[in-house]
């Protein structure tokens, strides 16, 4: 039996919240960490990405089925259940995941800080 995903799994301190650098669409990154230990059914992946809507977790997986990342098994019986899998090419994606959540770790608060002036710069600019 494998272990659970933890809840917590994308805390809000979590660096890939703030991580500028992309791997797919906005959840997809997440999506392949969950995967990183094995298979996972809808509803496991669910506990740590309860931000993300059902619609928007299907379309990040449907996204990544496509791109060749994840692979998506049905296992047919009295109720059939689905599970995600990484494929070894998405598995090719933890690495560059490692050093670029690595690098926002480095950068965090330089990041933190350029958000911060923006976003009361760009607040200025509305209001005049």
């Amino acid at each position: 039996m494998r272990e659970p995903l933890p809840a917590d799994m994308f805390d809000e301190l979590c660096p890939s919240s703030l991580n500028p650098i992309r791997f797919g669409d906005k959840w997809a990154a997440l999506v392949i960490r969950c995967l990183e230990h094995g298979p996972r059914r809808f509803s496991e992946l669910r506990v740590p990405l309860s931000r993300v809507t059902p619609k928007v977790l299907t379309g990040s997986l449907r996204s990544l089925e496509r791109d060749g990342l994840v692979r998506r098994t049905v296992h047919p019986g009295a109720s059939s259940r689905v599970e995600y899998e990484l494929t070894p090419l998405g598995r090719s994606m933890l690495g560059p995941m490692a050093i670029a959540c690595d690098w926002t770790r480095e950068h965090w608060d330089e990041l933190l800080d350029a958000r911060e002036s923006y976003d009361d710069g760009a607040r200025l600019d509305r209001t005049g």
